[in-house]
């Protein structure tokens, strides 16, 4: 089985002007399938040649190499339905637990924002599921609560300067705002939450047949 380049839900314009069709096609079209084939070539004629992606991502925690690939790979396919075109909102048992632990959808965000832009370096802030608790928090580099093991992730939002450089330069906390303003994918959260199950990066062959079972 080859780890394939998941494909963005949405057109490469579809997210402008908060993120550029240009910054799209580089940061889905080369960073993203660079971590594809740096994976694909590690696992190559070992027993995780045919391992689901969540799979490999587990076995390689001895392998930084391994793992910071495939790591990301999951991470950035995760990101992509993150956000939306569309206007969303949290729905059913999820926006009743933001209100529980957060008080409200904007105090979440707020929580997000100040977690997503005070991240020191390159690395993800996360709302994440930890039973019935939801918590907001970072990671750096290609970790993630689902390869540490610390929850289940219901929605990120990348905060490498590849996300945003070319179109806000330096200004991180203008590219967070937009995204959690204008392109947070609440649907995909709520399913996620609802699911209670870590999302799964769809096989080659759901991706081919455009059947992808808990991709929205």
């Amino acid at each position: 089985m080859t780890i394939s380049l998941i494909p963005l839900p949405y057109p490469a314009d579809a997210l402008e002007p908060h993120i550029s069709k240009r910054t799209l096609d580089l940061h889905h079209g080369a960073h993203h399938k660079t971590y594809v084939d740096k994976t694909n070539d590690a696992i190559a004629g070992t027993k995780l040649a045919d391992a689901e992606l969540n799979d490999v991502v587990k076995a390689a925690k001895d392998d930084p190499k391994l793992f910071n690939n495939a790591a990301q790979v999951w991470n950035h396919g995760f990101y992509w339905h993150s956000l939306t075109p569309e206007t969303t909102t949290p729905s059913g048992a999820l926006a009743k637990a933001i209100d529980r632990d957060f008080g409200s959808l904007d105090a979440l965000k707020e929580k997000l924002e100040a977690e997503a832009v005070g991240h020191f370096g390159s690395g993800w802030a996360w709302l994440v599921a930890k039973g019935d608790t939801l918590e907001v928090v970072s990671t750096h580099d290609a970790h993630s609560p689902f390869s540490d093991d610390s929850g289940i992730p219901l929605l990120t939002i990348d905060v490498w300067e590849h996300a945003y450089y070319l179109d806000v330069q330096n200004k991180r906390p203008a590219y967070i705002k937009a995204v959690l303003d204008k392109l947070i994918n609440w649907r995909f959260a709520s399913e996620n939450f609802e699911r209670g199950s870590v999302w799964r990066y769809p096989s080659e062959v759901e991706q081919s047949t455009g059947k992808l079972e808990n991709a929205s």
